[in-house]
């Protein structure tokens, strides 16, 4: 298993670790988003990027906000219009298995 990259962060630069975290803090709390809009949000932006660890993370913290399983599969599916095939190619059955499994 690898190494959890916000832990090894947190113990090498600590500093910078909470100031990431606040950051995050400040941009979900910031009040135009509630927090199931922000993180399908969220999701997309990843998808983009390709990121389906990332995605499936987040999809399990959208359920616990509220977000149906469609509502997941349909912000991925959204990605095509943006960066074609591979975002839904390397994130959609990851992000659902995180959803059935969350």
């Amino acid at each position: 298993m690898s190494a959890n990259p916000f832990e090894v962060m947190q113990s090498e630069a600590p500093q910078v670790s909470k100031a990431f975290f606040d950051l995050i803090g400040a941009l979900s709390s910031n009040g135009g988003l509630d927090a199931k809009t922000f993180q399908l949000i969220y999701i997309g932006i990843k998808v983009t990027q390709g990121q389906g660890g990332s995605v499936s993370a987040h999809t399990a913290m959208a359920k616990k906000e509220g977000a149906t399983r469609e509502e997941i599969r349909d912000t991925i599916l959204l990605s095509l219009m943006v960066c074609g095939v591979d975002g839904v190619a390397s994130c959609l059955i990851p992000a659902l298995e995180a959803y059935d499994n969350a």
